[in-house]
């Protein structure tokens, strides 16, 4: 048993973010939220946790994500069954239903935030992750799924990434998929000898998942399978021609993908997923597809859907690796003080300069100008503004340029405001 002296850690697979990265996640998330708000998508929020059954009932029982990845966990105050949202387009749709937001047509909606799953941990794949995603209702054609994805496509170059590459399927509709699942399983069931455990387990239950194992001896039985694209009907593949040619008018290459199917059963017609090399085995960024069903399946009025989910963390490591990261914001200021009555007049003299608008750090537990002028230079200010008793007697204050040795003046305490600004805009051009 471990001594409770012994340092606390955070959770395996949930993790800090420091100070140090917080300027490219800001930036990042800046970037993000500006552009969906350009193509018109609204933001929503929905709760962190959930009624254990609309995951269920969205995602499937017999899903990786339900059956061993799903914090939950019965509430002792009221008996319910309660879980961690894995995913957030169960919940969107859920509010929707809730708060009839399609009452009034369709909607473009946008939320972002941790999500949860019990994952061995890996880099790019934690227990706590962050996804913003982009959900659009009551729109059944294939103009909104090549939106979604055109959409993305412009976002990669606003980050500064390249070598993303898009990956494409359809897998038609769920009669469509019912009638090739017979002939999969009799497939498989043939060549069972070839499977690992996991296709074994999956080959009844979700024999899809089988065609995206990535075992090469399973990959081989899956080649021979009697493939998706034979069953599908003619309006299946109208819309997914509809689609490949609004992206080809776009200039957005794709590369067709039978074995791709996604994790989650609520899909159906397009599926596609964003997808680099510079991850090593977490190559996917980005996912999504449409999933007509679902508000029928939680219990809603029938209405289209189509959405996608980025994930934050990977996309955060592509830009730190490709150079995207912003510098860390600077402090237009550092107050510094010592001497008899300078605390307050620095003290107000800050929150003077705030008030207008500027960035101001001022120095906390006292010390030495020296201690305090080297903590003003390591904490990237542009301007050291210096306050001593000759100061306070003079009503003025002492202006350091920390970016270039020696510049020091002196100006009027009443001029601050204007005086503070100008100089400023000099150090900074």
């Amino acid at each position: 048993m471990k001594s409770e002296s012994a340092a606390l850690r955070a959770i395996r697979g949930m993790n800090d973010v420091l100070p140090a990265d917080m300027a490219l996640w800001r930036s990042f998330g800046a970037i993000v939220e500006a552009w969906l708000e350009r193509w018109g998508y609204r933001a929503i929020r929905m709760p962190l946790v959930e009624n254990s059954a609309l995951f269920r009932r969205a995602i499937g029982e017999a899903t990786d994500i339900v059956e061993k990845e799903m914090y939950s966990w019965r509430d002792a105050l009221n008996a319910e069954e309660l879980t961690l949202r894995p995913e957030g387009t169960a919940s969107c749709v859920r509010a929707a239903i809730e708060h009839s937001l399609l009452y009034d047509g369709p909607k473009r909606l946008w939320y972002g935030g941790p999500m949860y799953r019990h994952e061995r941990p890996q880099k790019g794949r934690y227990r706590e992750f962050y996804q913003y995603g982009a959900e659009v209702f009551g729109c059944p054609g294939p103009d909104v799924d090549a939106e979604l994805i055109v959409m993305c496509a412009r976002l990669w170059p606003e980050l500064g990434l390249k070598g993303i590459r898009l990956e494409l399927n359809n897998i038609g509709s769920a009669d469509e998929r019912s009638w090739h699942r017979a002939d999969l399983v009799k497939h498989l069931e043939a060549h069972e000898g070839k499977l690992d455990a996991d296709a074994k387990r999956r080959m009844h239950s979700n024999p899809l998942r089988v065609l995206d194992s990535k075992n090469p001896m399973v990959r081989e039985v899956a080649a021979q399978a009697p493939p998706l694209a034979g069953y599908l009907g003619e309006v299946s593949l109208a819309h997914f021609e509809g689609l490949k040619q609004l992206l080809s008018a776009a200039g957005v290459e794709f590369t067709l993908n039978p074995r791709l199917v996604r994790g989650l059963d609520y899909y159906n017609l397009t599926v596609f997923e964003w997808i680099t090399d510079a991850l090593g085995a977490q190559g996917t960024v980005c996912g999504g597809g449409r999933y007509d069903g679902l508000f029928a399946q939680l219990g809603g009025k029938p209405a289209p859907g189509v959405g996608f989910a980025m994930g934050c963390e990977r996309l955060v490591a592509l830009m730190k690796d490709c150079g995207s990261a912003p510098a860390a914001p600077r402090p237009d200021a550092y107050v510094l003080y010592q001497g008899e009555g300078t605390l307050e007049y620095a003290f107000t003299l800050a929150d003077a300069l705030r008030g207008a608008g500027h960035s101001v750090v001022m120095n906390a537990g006292g010390g030495s100008f020296k201690s305090q002028m080297k903590r003003a230079d390591a904490s990237g200010a542009w301007l050291a503004l210096i306050v001593g008793e000759d100061e306070v007697r003079a009503g003025e204050i002492s202006v350091k340029n920390l970016r270039s040795a020696g510049e020091q003046q002196r100006i009027g305490r009443g001029r601050v405001a204007g005086e503070f600004a100008a100089i400023l805009q000099k150090v900074k051009a």
